[in-house]
């Protein structure tokens, strides 16, 4: 072990964390029942033992709750951790032990992940029967990993963030690791944020202007004991929602060519990516930690303050649980709002993120006792703090202690999952008796959700799938969630995803069912580009990745939740399908405004061409809309969506357009490709003096386009044989 010639002083208590000050590195951390706190330096992250325990003496070191230290003589890439003394306590909230190494909660990078062991944290010994506990007496320091003296410099080449409008956002949520892990992504770095770089001129290819990923900040992959009942293999913490560290990007998704270097390589993805005009969402986690239950392990939070970070039960050395996950954060704490908006700042600041998706959101508008607050500060300070002011806030507007806010989360600037629309979309499509309505509200924006509330269309972030819960392709082949490969003998997962087999549960030959199929996936597809709101695609979906009908892939590291690219090329019309409908919505402007429509931009009719009778049971409607600038129909612009979700054909009366105007086909879910989908200048034209065709689970959209002048009447354009062959091009 190489010795260190190090000097300490005073310091200073801000900020948090390690800074550089004067000549040296600052140490900060907040304990307010702390006795004794301890800076320790370690040369490996394997080390059992530091180089150099620095105690810090509360009358030098110690400002308020704030211990802090300055010390010189160390470089960037200095590996660090705390140790802290006081009571234990749990019965009042206190879980201090010294022999637990504790993690800087501002740390900026972790070493040494690979071999964390979460067992070897627990910092407690039980005595008869659990009844009564003690602090364990085993150090960990050798099974924890350390925290990174990080160099912040990094050459951003004048980076500019794209700052989309939310009228002109498209999400396509994913998973660092599992977009490129698999062999066919045939990327030089798989499963890392330099792999997901060389995904870029597909993403620019497909259309979307945003990606959100699913939990970057530190997390242990290695947590779970539980096997894979089916393989015997070990599972793993796939998804990553189970924070140990906030501001500390994954080391596992970096190369590690060099200690903190996924710091460096996170920001080199943000860079790449803004360059190519798409944003960077960050799904990130304040609702509960990593150190989970009384049970759990001893990380960091636990360790220096565990009655202020955490809602206790009071009198017992329970949690309350409103995350489901075993603690709950306790948000509006001012340390804990402090430590939020300083992880929050940082992910902006330094790290150039353009937005983020709460988790349990509504988590963080609940006060020390679980009460939701009316006006969560939290939430307020969030919103309205000056450096956040560009960024886009997504709440997942529920959690596991029963609040569901959808349409409701405090604040206009947040916009919101919809799973409303999620479940009204599935249930029209799947046949569900009586969805007409329900549908026409979902494609209008939701009014009904967020009109009430003085919030607009865009509030509310539209989706048919995301990553909890089955994929697109799974939706449509089971009726069922498979789920026995999580070990949890198939009780985990929401027990209905409004889901239908069409015939055959799972994957199947029968060429009638897979036609079926097919074209409810495209009805989905098309459904949510067409409406009003942000829609967001689950990564996978344009091209039928299967989870092979796991509707809770958490703990699957591996083909279930990998990307097979190789699907790409096998339905290529599939992603052709959803690169046009993507392309189709960025040329029409009326699909994609920033407010409700009123009656005179839309018109809703039955298959009669009548008025829509909404109290019917068949889900068969259609719509007009009209997109004049002073909501007069002028034909030129005008679109015409048809939907068919009955098991029976229907013939729809189309609306009258003006003179020299008429209606031409563009998109026909019924049709195979490349005819389900055309350009409208190749669209195809709709006889006005018949009924518009529509077989059994279709959907269709026609556009009004001049008649020839020549003629005095319109042909049906030609579609040329070289156009085709472009526009099944793809890149992988």
């Amino acid at each position: 072990m190489k010795k260190m010639n190090v000097k300490m002083d005073a310091g200073r208590p801000l900020p948090l964390g390690v800074s550089e000050y004067r000549g040296g590195f600052n140490f900060s951390v907040i304990s307010r029942n702390a006795t004794a706190v301890f800076l320790e330096l370690y040369e490996r992250s394997e080390d059992s033992q530091p180089v150099i325990s620095i105690p810090l003496n509360p009358e030098i070191h110690r400002t308020g709750d704030i211990w802090h230290v300055r010390v010189t003589g160390i470089t960037y890439g200095q590996l660090y951790a705390y140790r802290a003394e006081g009571p234990y306590d749990p019965e009042n909230g206190h879980r201090f032990n010294k022999n637990r190494l504790l993690l800087d909660p501002y740390a900026k990078a972790l070493v040494g992940t690979g071999h964390w062991d979460f067992e070897q944290a627990q910092d407690y010994e039980a005595h008869g029967g659990g009844a009564q506990w003690s602090p364990s007496g085993t150090d960990n320091a050798r099974w924890s990993p350390k925290c990174a003296v990080v160099d912040t410099y990094f050459d951003w080449q004048d980076d500019r963030p794209p700052r989309h409008s939310w009228a002109d956002t498209l999400i396509y949520e994913t998973h660092v690791r599992g977009l490129t892990i698999d062999p066919s992504s045939a990327a030089r770095h798989p499963g890392t944020f330099l792999g997901l770089i060389e995904k870029i001129p597909y993403f620019k290819q497909m259309g979307v202007t945003a990606v959100e990923l699913m939990p970057v900040q530190e997390f242990n992959e290695n947590e779970m004991v539980r096997k894979n009942p089916l393989t015997g293999e070990k599972l793993t913490n796939y998804w990553g929602y189970n924070t140990a560290a906030f501001m500390a990007p994954k080391e596992s998704y970096g190369t590690q060519t060099l200690a903190g270097g996924q710091v460096n390589e996170f920001k080199t993805m943000v860079r790449e990516l803004h360059k190519a005009g798409i944003e960077v969402i960050l799904d990130i986690v304040f609702n509960h930690t990593a150190e989970g239950d009384e049970y759990g392990p001893t990380l960091n939070l636990r360790g220096l303050e565990n009655r202020v970070y955490y809602m206790l039960e009071p009198g017992t050395h329970h949690y309350r649980n409103y995350s489901g996950c075993g603690n709950t954060l306790n948000c509006n704490h001012p340390v804990v709002r402090t430590l939020i908006m300083d992880s929050l700042r940082q992910w902006v600041a330094e790290m150039h993120v353009d937005g983020f998706r709460f988790d349990l959101a509504s988590v963080l508008g609940r006060d020390k006792n679980g009460e939701i607050l009316p006006n969560p500060p939290l939430l307020e300070r969030i919103a309205q703090d000056p450096l956040l002011r560009d960024t886009k806030l997504i709440a997942e507007a529920w959690d596991a202690g029963g609040a569901y806010q959808v349409g409701n989360f405090p604040g206009r600037r947040w916009s919101d999952w919809n799973g409303q629309f999620r479940d009204d979309v599935r249930r029209f499509w799947r046949g569900d008796p009586g969805m007409a309505g329900k549908l026409a509200s979902r494609i209008c924006g939701s009014s009904d959700l967020y009109g009430g509330s003085g919030k607009a269309p865009l509030n509310s972030i539209n989706f048919v799938t995301c990553h909890d819960g089955l994929t697109l392709h799974d939706l449509v082949t089971y009726s069922r969630k498979h789920n026995e490969a999580n070990g949890e003998d198939n009780r985990d997962g929401t027990p209905d995803d409004f889901s239908a087999n069409y015939g055959v549960e799972g994957e199947t030959k029968s060429t009638t069912v897979r036609r079926i199929r097919s074209r409810q996936v495209k009805n989905l597809l098309a459904t949510l580009l067409v409406s009003r709101g942000v829609p967001m695609i689950l990564g996978g979906d344009e091209f039928g990745r299967t989870q092979k009908g796991n509707n809770n892939a958490y703990c699957q590291d591996n083909e279930v939740s990998w990307f097979d690219w190789k699907m790409l090329k096998r339905n290529r019309d599939l992603f052709r399908f959803t690169r046009e409908m993507i392309a189709f919505r960025k040329r029409h402007p009326v699909l994609r405004a920033e407010k409700f429509y009123c009656d005179a931009d839309i018109r809703w009719f039955g298959p009669s061409g009548e008025p829509m009778e909404w109290e019917g049971e068949k889900n068969v409607l259609g719509c007009m809309l009209f997109t004049g600038e002073t909501n007069a129909f002028d034909g030129q612009h005008a679109i015409c969506l048809l939907f068919n979700a009955q098991q029976e054909a229907v013939s729809f009366a189309l609306p009258q357009t003006p003179e020299l105007f008429q209606w031409f086909t563009v998109v026909d879910t019924s049709q195979p490709s490349p005819q389900d989908i055309v350009r409208e200048e190749e669209g195809r034209w709709c006889d006005p003096s018949s009924p518009f065709p529509m077989k059994e689970r279709s959907l269709a959209i026609l556009v009004s386009q001049k008649a020839p002048l020549s003629t005095g009447k319109v042909e049906a354009p030609v579609r040329s044989k070289k156009t085709v062959k472009d526009s099944a091009r793809v890149f992988t």
